[in-house]
């Protein structure tokens, strides 16, 4: 099968969800036929694809199925179980590829993977879910410091999976709060605020930066995304140092979210995203090729394009009831409103976005 694939030709996605989505719209811009794979019925993705396969992740028989009407695979969520993977990888190439979905997979990996590379992260240590789990937790505090957070390793997204710790009193119901699941302690790091790189890398080994961004999250939720973020030169190229030195490392093909804490001793890596990525959503609006057709384009084996800015911008989540504002944002001039088709708004849930356009791109 070649590596180059020619409109026409059928890209799978597994995960239903926005981000699918957008993939979904932008894949189909460059002549492709999408095929979406989501355990939900009726989902947002389905909407925009040419066929959308509604079954469990465990069921051999519908992915296999899946994985022979498609010429390529990619995914919106990190959470696939290796089972299904096995059936796709067999009969067809899945872009970003399996390292990088193990290592995403499980943030005590994802750390001494971003540690083995000489970049740093916040101090960590592995917190057990056995009998051992309180002296293991009791343990770490010593090591990471006071005040901490609990996490599980795994399936943890927008705040979900942590827990705060201010001191010993808060141990027990930081482990209750785990439900049983292996976890890893991190310290808190003093930054002055956070930034994230959304790049990519074609099968050739080119890669291609975004501009970074500054995000503020509210209840553990991205808030907003401005771009230009508040940062010289030399933190800007670091920040792109530090996304292609990842890329390389895993062979990667496709978008990467990379999100990092600008500190008084430089960048520090606090997670990494295999897929396009909420911060990235302003460059719908705001750069010359969004991050959903760049990821296409590199998994597709197409060539990247140059990514610039022509925009200073915002982006904002429209979440739960935020979507009551539609009306008035509709109105605004230079505003770009994006929703996601999902059915019910809820305290929590991702519905929509609007990007901003507040100035023209100036030269650095």
């Amino acid at each position: 099968m070649s590596d180059h694939l020619s409109p026409g030709q059928t890209i799978g996605i597994l995960g239903g969800g926005q981000l699918g989505r957008m993939l979904a719209m932008a894949a189909a811009r460059l002549g492709f036929r999408v095929h979406i794979y989501e355990p939900a019925a009726n989902p947002p993705a389905g909407e925009v694809a040419a066929r959308t396969t509604t079954a469990s992740y465990d069921d051999a028989d519908a992915m296999q199925a899946f994985a022979e009407a498609v010429d390529v695979v990619t995914y919106e969520f990190e959470n696939v179980p290796a089972a299904a993977l096995d059936l796709i990888e067999a009969r067809v190439p899945i872009r970003p590829n399996r390292k990088a979905l193990a290592v995403s997979q499980d943030r005590l990996t994802e750390k001494r993977f971003l540690n083995d590379l000489g970049l740093a992260t916040a101090p960590f240590a592995p917190v057990s879910h056995g009998p051992s789990a309180a002296a293991e937790l009791a343990q770490a505090m010593a090591k990471v410091g006071l005040p901490c957070i609990l996490k599980t390793r795994r399936l943890g997204y927008d705040g979900k999976g942590q827990a705060r710790i201010d001191g010993p009193h808060d141990a027990t119901a930081a482990l209750d709060a785990m439900n049983g699941a292996e976890a890893i302690l991190e310290g808190f790091v003093e930054f002055d605020r956070e930034i994230s790189v959304i790049a990519a890398r074609g099968q050739d080994g080119t890669i291609a930066c975004f501009e970074p961004g500054e995000n503020v999250h509210k209840d553990g939720i991205l808030h907003t995304t401005r771009v230009p973020a508040q940062i010289d030169e030399d933190t800007r190229e670091s920040a792109f140092g530090i996304a292609g030195t990842i890329l390389t490392a895993l062979d990667y093909v496709g978008v990467l979210g990379v999100e990092l804490f600008h500190t008084a001793d430089g960048l520090l890596v606090n997670e990494i995203a295999p897929r396009v990525h909420n911060s990235g959503h302003w460059t719908e609006a705001g750069a010359v090729i969004s991050q959903f057709e760049q990821h296409i384009r590199a998994i597709a084996g197409w060539p990247l394009v140059d990514p610039v800015r022509h925009s200073d911008v915002e982006m904002t989540n429209l979440i739960g009831d935020d979507l009551d504002g539609v009306p008035e944002i509709a109105a605004e001039t230079g505003a770009h409103l994006h929703l996601y088709g999902k059915a019910e708004a809820r305290a929590g849930r991702k519905m929509g976005h609007v990007t901003r356009i507040l100035a023209p791109a100036m030269d650095r």
